[in-house]
This record gives C-alpha cells, structure tokens and sequence, in this order.
C-alpha cells in the first residue's frame, strides 16, 4: 500500500485519508475517490489530496478485519461489522470467554496496523457482550499478513456456555434465624448464567448436623454458607463435608475480598463453601470460583493459587473488618 500526497490526476480509485470540506458539503475520510469527487476537488481549488493506494497485494481494511475476526472466533460467538476497519466478535448467550492469550499477542505482532482487544480471560459475558474488537488502524494491508494472523489466531476464541443448571445452598445459622439475604444475593449471582438454587436449606452451625443435610443432595452444585466464617480446613464445614464422605480439595484463596472460601467434592458434585462477603451482590473470589465450575471450566487448588495476580478486587463497604486501617 502506498500512502501519502497524490495529484488529483492519479488519485482515482484512493482512498482519502483526512476528511475534506467542500462548498457543497464534505468528502469524508476512507472515501474511495470517484472521478466526480475528483471534479469536486479541482473546482474548489486542490490539486492533491493525501491518500491510500491499495496495490493488487493488499486487502482493504473492512476486508481484512472481517477475515481476521472469522479466524478468531470460535463456538458461542458471532460478529458484528462495523465498518472502518472494525468488527467486534459478541457472545451469543451468557457465559465466561475464553481467550488464548500467546496467540492474540501473535496476532497482535503480525503487522502494526492489525489490532485485537480482548476483555480479560474467563470474564463472565452477557449474551450480546463484547469479548474482542478487531481494528485495522490503516487503510489496507499486505494479504500475507493477513493470513499470518488468521493462521495464529485461528480459534483463539470462545465462549464457555453454562453447563450445570441446578444448584442448592446450605446455611448454618447460631441462634435466632438471620435473613435470607446470604439466599437472594446467591440466587442472584447464579441466575446471571442460568443455574436455579433450590430452596435454602438452614441447619445448626455444628458439624454433625450440617453433615446429615449434606448427605443425599440432588444437584449439579453443593454451596455451603456458614454463620461463622470457616478459619482452618478442619472448622465445621469443611469438616463435615468430609464427615458425610465428601473431600475438600482447597483452602482459601489469594483473591480479595474472597480469601476464606473452599473447594471440595462430594459424590462427583462441587462442594464451594462460600466465604462471608459471598453475602453481598458485589464481586468477590467466590465470583470466578462459580463462574468456572459452572461453565465446565476445570478449578482445582493449582487453578485457585494462581488467580492472584488481578485478585486484589473492590473493598465491599459493608465489610466488616475492612484493609485499610483508620488511624
């Protein structure tokens, strides 16, 4: 592609790279030039304009954007075009993206005017939410190019739809009966990815008692909600998944707010047993824990320590013991 200042009497067919007024209006940038624009320009006194010259080797910039986003995108997305170079690749139904990081770098560094964005990986998505936008930043580009980002960004994104559809929550109450708040704001969160929680289930804050209602679940997903934070691997909770013959997998996570949650199975169904701030509607560890496990994403105490990095999340007002102390 050629680009730079060229005489009207060899700009038919270029691309005009900077919007132009004209006495009867404006010619805009991107415009391929006909030979009445042409006839435009010389009547209002220009006698070149600065332009793009696509040569028989190069795609324009909504072709070659479109053939990249084809490329890219894989199962549980669809594109939308834009135009001027763009298109954004959407979910087509709730779930959490996918994205292979080392093959949107190489995208990336196929040429410089090819661009991808992408949100961050497993980030939970609407149906019709954004997961990339693909932006060629010139006018055309080399088709070889072209196809070296189509060859490394084949498939190198997705949609991970939710696979579990029923889950049930325990909650152990000390004393008189709280709300159900830990209920609806769980109910809440799942609903985003189209799992149902069954009814809530409440037994005492003892070990024996919260085994016996564990015992027999029919469901996709088993959280436990505890009326006193669970503080060691052998507190009542994890205890009594254990007591009824389930196992605990993990303890804690390096995510904040998040850090007392466990993971664990019973009988080949998900055990989360869910920290305090899981009672309220913003995110928190408990987030990305669920997400995955319901979308058929793997989680173990491998995938759990290496979420870290990012996992300083927004302190939750309503915390009680919040980060920052208050000199």
């Amino acid at each position: 592609m050629d680009f730079g200042e060229i005489p009207l009497s060899q700009a038919l067919g270029a691309v005009l790279a900077h919007s132009l007024p004209l006495p009867g209006g404006r010619l805009r940038k991107g415009l391929v030039l006909a030979q009445g624009d042409l006839a435009a320009l010389a009547a209002a006194g220009h006698a070149s304009v600065i332009a793009a010259r696509l040569g028989p080797d190069d795609l324009g910039e909504d072709a070659a954007a479109l053939a990249i986003a084809e490329a890219l995108a894989g199962p549980g997305l669809a594109l939308q075009v834009v135009g001027t170079g763009r298109v954004n690749l959407l979910a087509t139904g709730p779930g959490l993206a996918q994205i292979r990081a080392e093959a949107v770098h190489s995208v990336n560094a196929a040429d410089p005017a090819i661009t991808l964005a992408t949100v961050p990986e497993w980030q939970r998505m609407d149906a019709g939410g954004m997961v990339a936008t693909v932006k060629i930043i010139a006018y055309g580009l080399d088709r070889a190019a072209v196809s070296r980002a189509c060859t490394m960004g084949a498939g190198a994104l997705s949609l991970a739809p939710p696979l579990l559809r029923q889950a049930v929550m325990i909650e152990t109450q000390t004393g008189t009966p709280g709300s159900d708040k830990g209920w609806r704001v769980t109910a809440e969160r799942l609903a985003r990815l189209e799992v149902a929680l069954a009814p809530e289930v409440l037994v005492a804050h003892e070990e024996a008692a919260l085994a016996r209602a564990l015992t027999g679940l029919d469901a996709d997903l088993i959280l436990i909600l505890t009326a006193s934070a669970t503080s060691d691997i052998r507190d009542v909770a994890p205890a009594a998944l254990v007591r009824a013959g389930g196992r605990v997998e993990h303890f804690g996570m390096p995510v904040d707010p998040g850090n007392l949650l466990f993971l664990g199975d019973l009988a080949g169904v998900p055990v989360v047993g869910l920290p305090g701030c899981a009672r309220s509607p913003a995110l928190n560890g408990a987030d990305w824990v669920l997400e995955r496990l319901i979308c058929g994403v793997p989680v173990d105490a491998a995938a759990i320590r290496r979420m870290g990095v990012g996992g300083l999340l927004k302190e939750i007002p309503t915390r009680p013991r919040p980060r920052l102390r208050k000199d």
